[in-house]
């Protein structure tokens, strides 16, 4: 009898996020509106975060609320009937005895739910939307952003190409006069700031202060990081990430590396959402939470 056997979430995710890039669509590249704020739990109103944040904004629904189908039955509401969900994934944690010690230890399990829009439910109150007018046009906010990191590297500017080096803690970068946009030459900072914040002094982060090869595994995950965490903030910052094109030779070499690590997404996601609030100077709680978004749904 052949064995069973079950999907994980890593896989669940992953898969998704290939059938998105197959149809041309990077979800990291789709910021969400900034008048509406990242997408949220219609009842708790707290923010997804992590690979949730993609997952969600990828959809391009117009509501930024969602919910599991036994929150609105809970609140007496409805999915209407041939609605689908969409999966997102969250961290459970439980006490673990050692075997081998008897000590008792963390363990942290990745549980899949399955969330609807709020356009896809009745019977539901649904709150307003608030517009949040920018304090800030984007390129301002962009400039805003950059200057007031906390423990910024020294960012030098009239280089051949964008870098950083982590040896001397330092970006380095063409002349702003170079880039063919202002939105390209902030995208381009962001994403570079982002391996800045895996610095030793700063997160700490391996994929970044492991040594390794261009074209290696934990190069193709750092440049992953820093791609998600420069659209995490060029969507705060509303521009879009104008760092790759989306092009058929990018999607592939993506598509390629995530089919022969499912679980490479989350921990990206996660690693990305961190250095964000770092380089923005919020202090997000998320415990001991090791990635993917650490909320019930």
């Amino acid at each position: 009898m052949d064995t069973l056997q079950r999907t994980t979430p890593y896989e669940v995710i992953t898969n998704r996020i290939l059938a998105l890039l197959e149809q041309g669509t990077v979800p990291w590249h789709r910021p969400w509106d900034g008048t509406t704020g990242m997408p949220r739990n219609l009842f708790s109103q707290h923010a997804y975060r992590g690979i949730n944040v993609w997952l969600l904004t990828a959809m391009g629904s117009a509501s930024p609320f969602w919910a599991t189908f036994q929150q609105v039955t809970t609140a007496g509401g409805r999915v209407r009937q041939g609605e689908r969900g969409v999966p997102v994934v969250f961290w459970r944690m439980y006490d673990h005895k050692a075997p081998e010690t008897g000590d008792q230890e963390k363990r942290f399990v990745l549980r899949q739910y399955t969330v609807f829009n709020a356009a896809q439910l009745d019977g539901v109150a649904l709150p307003a939307i608030t517009v949040i007018p920018h304090r800030f046009t984007p390129i301002e906010r962009c400039a805003h952003l950059v200057d007031a990191m906390p423990n910024r590297p020294t960012i030098l500017h009239g280089h051949q190409r964008a870098f950083y080096t982590p040896a001397t803690d330092t970006l380095h970068l063409p002349s702003p006069a170079c880039f063919q946009s202002p939105e390209a030459y902030y995208a381009t900072v962001f994403h570079e700031l982002v391996h800045a914040v895996g610095h030793r002094s700063r997160l700490n982060r391996p994929t970044l202060t492991d040594l390794c090869l261009f074209g290696d595994p934990t190069y193709a995950k750092e440049e992953l990081v820093a791609e998600m965490g420069a659209s995490y903030l060029g969507g705060v910052c509303g521009i879009t990430n104008a760092t790759l094109a989306n092009s058929a030779a990018y999607l592939q070499s993506w598509m390629e590396v995530l089919r022969h690590d499912p679980t490479l997404l989350v921990p990206a996601a996660a690693q990305a959402q961190k250095a964000a609030d770092y380089i923005q100077n919020l202090h997000v709680d998320a415990g001991a939470v090791p990635t993917g978004d650490d909320r019930t749904p």
